[in-house]
């Protein structure tokens, strides 16, 4: 009952796209920020629509212990789209860099995850704490460009939180924790 009141709040007060993603250890519910991030949402709900995050896994887990050789260090969970698609993904998108669309690496943040710039496609992370470092100008990345944030957390950051502590080699989370879906709750 409470988890229908949280996306019942959630839904009343935005215009933006909400999203309910569904893990085996609970429900985070994110808001995305089509106005500011539009590449980017676009992209990420592609994946969704067609359902390629279903069966996807939260695969990786950074902590402020398991980065040992990295002198500026965050804390996230990332995750991507079930492994039978892992070959399929579109063609990366464009960075939509955070000096570009005023949106930055809050707590709760979600933000695509990539290599080098212009090379985001499904995998995306949600930030635990703030994560200056991952804006544009930030030092974690070596190009300074950034991660193309496009949404926030509206319910659920103890299920982040869940998710992070959980069995890790390295930053492999093992097990993986599965997605069970991920569904638009509003358009």
């Amino acid at each position: 009952m409470i988890h229908l009141l949280l996306i019942a709040g959630a839904l009343a007060r935005t215009q933006n796209p909400v999203l309910e993603i569904e893990t085996t250890k609970g429900r985070i519910l994110v808001e995305l920020d089509e106005a500011h991030a539009p590449q980017t949402t676009r992209n990420f709900l592609r994946y969704v629509d067609a359902k390629r995050y279903d069966g996807g896994r939260v695969h990786r887990t950074v902590t402020m212990d398991n980065q040992p050789d990295k002198k500026i260090k965050i804390e996230v969970i990332q995750a991507g789209v079930n492994p039978k698609f892992a070959e399929k993904d579109w063609p990366p998108i464009k960075l939509e860099p955070t000096n570009k669309t005023g949106l930055t690496h809050l707590n709760g943040t979600i933000s695509m995850a990539r290599d080098g710039a212009d090379t985001a496609t499904s995998d995306f992370f949600i930030c635990i704490g703030d994560q200056p470092s991952l804006d544009f100008g930030g030092k974690r990345n070596p190009d300074g460009q950034g991660f193309a944030a496009f949404g926030r957390v509206v319910s659920g950051m103890e299920v982040v939180r869940t998710i992070q502590r959980n069995p890790a080699k390295e930053q492999a989370l093992t097990p993986p924790i599965e997605i069970l879906r991920i569904r638009r709750v509003k358009s």
